[in-house]
């Protein structure tokens, strides 16, 4: 019995995770709480792998069907932005709109919470979209594109999780707030299980020049995070997400 509530409670914790990550209707929960809120962070690999796989199966199936990569690609990146509202997205963007207008870490967070997109944030998005298509679209194969997308989504959403490891969270209540402001390691070690399945098809030696820059790009950011506001932000994790799944892209093409 106190085997079947931990699972029905993880369940719950999972969906809070879904719910916040993307724009899936989920059920209300009637025991809700903080702690499960907070433990939502550690399922964002997983989320990660729902949207691929949705991702992917657009790409499949439209591919297929009009033998089109790079309408297979866009049909694609639209399905997965409308699955989770564009969410990483937005913290990109606004991302780039707080450090490059501001100057001090005030100025930053000020501009960072501003709903409004400026030239920055606009410039930025262009061509981020527009880097996940050139590479989506010059992969040789179905087969490769899928797995750089299972890669990308889980391991970008992993990645920015780290965060809450060494990595004070700066900014009060907003729509980019993380569920959890810190995580422990245990957690977040094995929030990454979602990538043991892909590890089958994958070697480790094929793995190791992808995983030096994803850590080059980690605490090299962490770092600029901490020199210029102090720590990190929803929308800063949200740029980790997408910069890092761009990496991986890469990674896959070359």
């Amino acid at each position: 019995m106190l085997a079947r509530q931990k699972m029905q409670r993880e369940w719950q914790v999972f969906l809070l995770a879904v719910g916040f990550l993307t724009r899936i209707p989920i059920p209300a929960d009637p025991d809700f709480s903080d702690g499960k809120l907070n433990g939502a962070s550690r399922y964002f690999p997983l989320v990660g792998l729902l949207v691929a796989g949705v991702a992917a199966l657009v790409y499949v199936a439209v591919f297929a069907i009009f033998n089109n990569i790079v309408l297979a690609v866009l049909l694609s990146m639209v399905t997965s932005i409308l699955l989770t509202g564009a969410f990483h997205e937005d913290g990109f963007a606004d991302s780039c709109d707080g450090f490059g207008g501001g100057w001090r870490a005030e100025d930053v967070l000020r501009i960072m919470k501003d709903s409004r997109i400026g030239t920055y944030g606009t410039v930025a998005l262009v061509m981020v979209l527009g880097l996940k298509a050139a590479t989506l679209s010059a992969m040789p194969s179905t087969g490769v594109v899928v797995s750089a997308l299972l890669w990308a989504h889980i391991v970008s959403r992993w990645l920015a999780t780290s965060y809450l490891l060494d990595l004070h969270y700066v900014r009060g209540e907003g729509k980019s707030k993380p569920l959890a402001t810190t995580m422990p390691l245990s957690h977040w070690l094995w929030s990454g299980l979602p990538i043991l399945p892909l590890l089958i098809f994958t070697g480790l030696p094929a793995l190791f020049p992808l995983i030096v820059v994803l850590l080059i790009f980690r605490f090299a950011f962490a770092a600029y995070l901490r020199r210029r506001i102090g720590g990190y932000t929803g929308d800063a994790l949200g740029a980790v997400q997408q910069v890092a799944e761009i990496i991986i892209y890469l990674a896959f093409l070359g």
